[in-house]
C-alpha cells in the first residue's frame, strides 16, 4: 500500500511538472497553467473515487459471498449493500464535470 501511495504522488509531481511546461507553450493558444490543474483535478476526483469504491465493494463483497451461503434470502439486502459505494462515482463524475466546464 505504500509502495503504491509513493507512485501515486510521483505521478502526480512528475505531471505537475509536465503541465508547467506545456503552460508557455499553451499560451499562444489560449490555455493557461491553471487549465491543467483543473483538468488533474478533474482525473483526480473520478480517480480516487474509484478507487475507494473498489476498496469498499471488495470487503461488501466478500462478506455479502459469506452471507448469501448461509442466508440466501438476503439476495436483495446484499445488492443494495454493494450498489451504496457507487454513488461515490457518480459523486466523482460530478465534480469533473463541472471541473471540465471551468475550462475554457
Amino acid at each position: 500500500m505504500k509502495k503504491v501511495f509513493i507512485l501515486v504522488a510521483l505521478l502526480a509531481l512528475v505531471s505537475l511538472g509536465l503541465a508547467q511546461e506545456e503552460a508557455e507553450a499553451a499560451l499562444g493558444a489560449g490555455r493557461s497553467l491553471g487549465d491543467g490543474l483543473i483538468a488533474i483535478g478533474a482525473a483526480l476526483a473520478i480517480g480516487l473515487a474509484a478507487i475507494g469504491v473498489g476498496i469498499a465493494q471488495a470487503s461488501i463483497g466478500s462478506a455479502g459471498a459469506g452471507t448469501l451461503a448461509e442466508r440466501p434470502q438476503a439476495f436483495g439486502q446484499i445488492l443494495i449493500y454493494l450498489v451504496i459505494p457507487e454513488t461515490l462515482i457518480i459523486f466523482g463524475f460530478v465534480i469533473a464535470f463541472f471541473l471540465n466546464a471551468q475550462i475554457g
